[in-house]
């Protein structure tokens, strides 16, 4: 009887921001599944670093990386992760790792873009954190002040778990760094895992869902922590780290 309640009772409980955990899980299962081939098999994704991850404590990880398509490079970050808490080391060979998932990982998402349509309001339900952007909206760019709503859900999300950001805002090579990810860690002091990833933007579309080549060479590395002195550098100096750290500094170009 109590292993019945206790299975009940855990279709029904919700993460911190309301998604159900049982149909987050699912969903996530479903579309790895369905994306699993675009990293192996018309795909190969090299991936280095992964022994990494089975390291950090559970909450409070900021993931920085840059950004080659909306969606894909996300799910891959889903892939190796689960993997190598699944005891995979820099491969994601059987699928099985699937089975057993890390419920308590999060992603920085336009609110924009993931709101357009069904299948990204699916997407977003996996983990994502909606928020707006100060510097554009509809293809234009404006200046508006950043909503203390999305900070508080940004704060919140590392409080209970990972979380996933692209400090550039865009999936353009080179652009700037947004100081917001400085701010963000200034404020949480959260252990901080570069990534750096290549080769998606020649294999896929901007969107991730169409392959424009295949047997592409493609590259996922995760990085030793950064190192940052919360008490004594400024958000500049923070951004220049973030910059080196994800290879999108002028001096990588």
């Amino acid at each position: 009887m109590l292993q019945t309640y206790l299975c009940v009772m855990k279709i029904f409980k919700k993460d911190p921001f309301g998604y159900n955990i049982f149909i987050k899980d699912l969903l996530i299962k479903i579309l790895g599944i369905l994306s699993y081939r675009r990293f192996r098999g018309i795909n190969n994704l090299t991936i280095k670093g992964s022994e990494i991850i089975k390291t950090l404590p559970n909450n409070n990880v900021l993931f920085i990386a840059n950004h080659h398509t909306y969606f894909l490079d996300v799910t891959a970050m889903i892939h190796v992760f689960n993997a190598s808490l699944n005891n995979r080391r820099n491969n994601l060979k059987n699928i099985g790792y699937l089975k057993k998932l890390k419920s308590n990982i999060y992603f920085i998402a336009e609110k924009e873009t993931m709101t357009k349509g069904l299948f990204t309001k699916i997407l977003a339900y996996t983990g994502a954190i909606l928020i707006s952007r100060t510097w554009k909206s509809k293809g234009k760019s404006i200046n508006r002040p950043i909503n203390t709503n999305d900070i508080d859900k940004i704060n919140k999300a590392l409080d209970s778990g990972w979380l996933i950001t692209f400090p550039q805002g865009t999936t353009k090579n080179w652009a700037p760094i947004r100081k917001g990810t400085a701010y963000i860690i200034k404020e949480n002091k959260p252990l901080i895992i570069p990534i750096t990833i290549k080769g998606f933007r020649n294999a896929f579309d901007k969107t991730g869902l169409k392959i424009i080549k295949r047997g592409s060479e493609i590259s996922l590395t995760i990085k030793d922590p950064l190192q940052i002195d919360y008490k004594n550098e400024s958000i500049e100096q923070i951004t220049e780290k973030i910059s080196l750290a994800i290879e999108q500094h002028e001096s990588f170009k």
